[in-house]
């Protein structure tokens, strides 16, 4: 590369921190060269890191685009509902987008966003990191070789660990889905994504089953309270406690934008968890996110797919097994068994990020940093046949997740239409 790709984030929390720390490893490729954050500490220090001018440190995403165009390009990580806004105006003002997922909250939005991606011949890459996950490359790149045959069926599953979901889903950004996005999409757009992307088939129907069971008030224990810290009779032995998990075990402790001195952090945890949703009760909180979620799917030429989401697990990480016609192969994201039934030989395939210098640790098995690489290249070329997952490609797994939402709802198949209608 001449020069490298400069670029603008909004929303410097952990998925923006992600993207922007690809530019700090690889300097030559990308710089941050402005920023929009309301959290004066989160803004702060990806400025620092960054080294960012005052003049280009923003509060809210909408006064960046006050300034005329000053980037090549624009990464949206903010909350899920202010995805769209930042996204109409930056590709109107004609920079490229990297837009974390899910593209919008609504049908309607993510097909505008697409009506003017295309319009405007601005690139919108679509954060579905999986499809850049070595293992997913794999396994897509073995299916097209015909190495199990002709594909049949597919099941594959998400466990969320029940921290994680209790963090996430129950306290966290995500809890209520009329404030943000329905947990399929927030969570699962990108296990839709990857069933249809490793098939390479387009989804024609899709029925949805699941509820919230579990995260209830009639379920909470006797003797607890409306936060862990108010007292609790049961928080030692709850799974769930917010004291062990934030202050006694420090676990995604991001959230709580802990100073710089590790000395106060104690203090300040225990006084987050008495202030903020994240002390609550997991038992009485207002979640409506489902606790567990099943969906079946038919793709062209009758291959079927069931996709299983499921909080009480005390791992995660995808697994997946896909059945074809001479074969079959089974994966959780580290290993790769493919067995041929035609030989009767099984062939384990083991594909890591790790391979490929400097970019261990990088997340999603790599893909968050291999995804950033492609929109580099192709923002610097002008050419979004280097992504597979621009929004063209993309979309189709949003139309799946509403969908599949409606379907839960209202329990019927429902038919899964790419066309406008």
């Amino acid at each position: 590369m001449a020069k490298p790709v400069t670029a603008i984030t909004l929303g410097a929390g952990n998925r923006g921190t992600v993207y922007g720390n690809f530019a700090a490893k690889f300097p030559e490729q990308m710089k941050i060269v402005g920023v929009a954050e309301p959290i004066e500490l989160r803004n702060k220090r990806y400025a620092s890191k960054h080294a960012i001018p005052s003049d280009s440190r923003f509060d809210t995403w909408e006064k960046v685009f006050e300034r005329p165009k000053f980037a090549d390009a624009v990464i949206i990580s903010t909350p899920d509902n202010m995805h769209y806004e930042p996204c109409m105006k930056a590709l109107a003002m004609g920079y490229d987008v990297l837009l974390e997922k899910p593209i919008a909250p609504t049908e309607k939005e993510c097909r505008s966003i697409l009506a003017l991606a295309q319009k405007t011949g601005r690139i919108v890459a679509v954060c579905h990191v999986l499809r850049y996950a070595p293992y997913f490359v794999k396994m897509r790149e073995l299916i097209a070789q015909g190495a199990i045959g002709e594909v049949v069926s597919v099941q594959h599953f998400e466990p969320i660990e029940h921290t994680h979901m209790a963090h996430s889903y129950v306290r966290g950004n995500w809890h209520n889905s009329k404030e943000t996005t329905p947990i399929i999409l927030a969570k699962s757009c990108h296990d839709l994504d990857i069933i249809k992307w490793v098939i390479n088939k387009q989804s024609k129907q899709i029925v949805a089953m699941g509820d919230l069971k579990w995260f209830r008030k009639e379920n909470a224990p006797a003797g607890s309270t409306a936060r862990c810290t108010d007292g609790c009779k049961v928080e030692r032995e709850c799974p769930y406690s917010a004291i062990r998990h934030y202050h006694d075990e420090r676990r995604r402790t991001s959230v709580l934008n802990l100073p710089d001195d590790k000395s106060k952090h104690g203090e300040v945890i225990m006084e987050r968890l008495k202030t903020t949703n994240y002390g609550r009760c997991v038992y009485r909180m207002e979640n409506d996110q489902p606790d567990h979620y099943v969906t079946s799917i038919m793709f062209e030429d009758n291959v079927t797919a069931s996709f299983s989401m499921e909080a009480f697990t005390s791992y995660h990480g995808r697994r997946t097994r896909v059945m074809g016609s001479m074969g079959d192969m089974v994966g959780d994201m580290d290993k790769l068994e493919v067995t041929d039934f035609r030989t009767g030989k099984s062939v384990t395939f083991e594909p890591k990020a790790e391979d490929v210098e400097g970019y261990k640790n990088s997340g999603h098995g790599g893909g968050d940093w291999f995804l950033v690489k492609d929109f580099v290249q192709a923002v610097a070329q002008q050419d979004p046949t280097i992504l597979t997952s621009t929004i063209d490609a993309s979309i189709e797994s949003h139309i799946m997740g509403f969908m599949a939402e409606e379907s839960r709802k209202k329990g019927k198949v429902m038919p899964i239409k790419m066309m406008k209608v």
